[in-house]
């Protein structure tokens, strides 16, 4: 039976309307499909490259650093779904899961303070070594830093490790940075075969032993080691360990004092000179001849400069010098290169010590003088003077504390100050007046016009004069050394006073 194919249209029967309205639902029903079903194939698809652009969109809004949540209301939850499902199964990496907003981080940037800052280390005897330099204030001041020595041969024979000791011996003056003195004593002598090695340090933040900064403090190359050099006889009998030089000073003044103390201390004694931006050029000039014959070692600290500590490291540069010449000299003297050291009825310098040798140290108590106060002698030119020449008036105020400079055998010492040390093995001895004292002329040293400003008559040497309520009286034992001093410079750089 033949089967005949649809009528033609215009055979059809027309449509009432009703039946138009539910054959164009139907057809758009069906398009509408169609469509959805494509729109989730393509972006199924395309998922990778989404999730990258949605990625650098999150970052590029959030400068804050925290994520912000972003939706998109393009895709359907179930197509979201499945974009997370495939992100996870396609990478390699485990999901990290979000940050907690609420816990925070702290970034540090710099450093406001070194944990530790060396400026030398030596050996002090055969078992013990000493490391001078610096270190943060507040974290000895609020926390537990501590240290750990290890000697490390050159031999490739076990290394051998000792406990350390820290000594502070600034006292509490220390601003930005305070001193700081590690000693390293070994049950015996790590270097006995004399092979080599080095000093290594550990320098821990706090308690926990986690935290730590490792550096070489010191090496010794093979044969360098000789036991002799901690024994007497030593090389000097006197030695001078100088502050820091810093400021406008006057080079006539700093003349003065290294002739003088040239003299004072013989030609046995060394005087080391620390710069810390007070040796012009016409101050090295003056001590330039004193280098050349071997009396004057002048060392330049400027370096300083960058560590904040008190007045200028002074308490650095003592403890440096004191280890580096711990047994260069029999004595070691401290005092500035404004005060002069003087014997009284005639002594030497060698009679007096000899009494105090029983003794690690001793302090010298001062005679502060006037650094106005001058005679008035018509016949005089005042200006031809040295200062301690012409500045003969000394405070003479009785039942005051005056500062006392000092003198140490340094080998019993295991850190020093300013004004005494407080780290020695050995007495102490403070009453001293009677033997030796020393002049301190304040206020003279960066003084570059004519020091005598209050002219006063011959009749002032029987009286006492007033000066801003203060009593002076005449002095002039320093005055009648002058002419020795001055020929002692010339015979023995060829200076001529004048």
């Amino acid at each position: 039976m033949r089967k005949d194919g649809a009528p033609p249209v215009s055979a059809v029967a027309p449509l009432n309307p009703v039946s138009k309205i539910f054959l164009c639902f139907e057809t758009k029903s069906f398009v509408a499909l169609l469509l959805s079903l494509t729109l989730v194939t393509v972006v199924w698809n395309l998922q990778p490259y989404y999730e990258n652009i949605l990625s650098a969109t999150t970052t590029s809004r959030c400068s804050s650093g925290e994520s912000l949540p972003i939706r998109s209301t393009a895709i359907s939850d179930l197509a979201e779904k499945k974009l997370v499902s495939i992100s996870s199964s396609s990478s390699n990496t485990t999901t990290t899961p979000p940050a907690d907003p609420n816990k925070r981080t702290f970034q540090p940037h710099g450093s406001a303070a070194a944990l530790f800052v060396q400026m030398g280390a030596y050996r002090g005897c055969p078992k013990t070594f000493a490391v001078v330099g610096l270190a943060s204030k507040p974290i000895h001041v609020y926390g537990k830093p501590w240290y750990k020595c290890e000697w490390i041969p050159n031999n490739g024979s076990p290394s051998t490790r000792a406990k350390a000791y820290k000594i502070l011996p600034d006292w509490g003056y220390g601003r930005v940075y305070t001193v700081v003195v590690v000693n390293c004593t070994f049950p015996e002598n790590p270097n006995a075969d004399n092979s080599g090695g080095r000093l290594s340090i550990n320098a821990y933040y706090g308690e926990s032993p986690r935290r730590f900064e490792r550096f070489t403090a010191l090496e010794e190359t093979p044969g360098s080691y000789n036991e002799s050099n901690f024994r007497p006889p030593h090389q000097h009998e006197y030695l001078y360990c100088g502050s820091s030089l810093y400021g406008n000073l006057n080079p006539a003044r700093i003349r003065e004092w290294m002739a003088y103390h040239a003299w004072f201390f013989g030609p046995r004694s060394h005087f080391v000179f620390h710069d810390a931006g007070g040796v012009s050029a016409a101050v090295r000039a003056v001590l330039e001849p004193w280098i050349r014959a071997g009396r004057v070692t002048l060392q330049d600290i400027r370096a300083q400069a960058e560590y904040d500590g008190y007045y200028y490291n002074q308490f650095l540069v003592v403890n440096d010098c004191l280890h580096r010449y711990r047994h260069a000299a029999n004595w070691t003297f401290y005092f500035d290169v404004d005060e002069y050291m003087f014997i009284p009825d005639g002594r030497s310098l060698e009679s007096v010590l000899r009494e105090f040798s029983g003794n690690t140290q001793f302090t010298v108590e001062q005679n502060a003088m006037s650094s106005l106060l001058c005679l008035n002698h018509s016949s005089l030119d005042h200006s031809r003077e040295w200062g301690f020449e012409k500045l003969l008036f000394r405070d003479s105020r009785t039942r005051i504390r005056r500062d006392r400079k000092y003198a140490i055998q340094a080998k019993n010492a295991y850190a020093t100050g300013v004004h005494m040390s407080e780290n020695v093995v050995g007495g102490t001895l403070h009453k001293t007046e009677t033997k030796i004292r020393y002049y301190h002329y304040h206020n003279t040293i960066t003084v570059h016009e004519e020091l005598c400003r209050n002219l006063l008559p011959d009749t002032a040497k029987r009286a006492t004069t007033w000066l801003d309520k203060i009593p002076f009286v005449y002095d002039d034992n320093m005055k009648k050394l002058a002419p020795v001093i001055k020929k002692f410079e010339q015979d023995t750089i060829g200076i001529d006073s004048q």
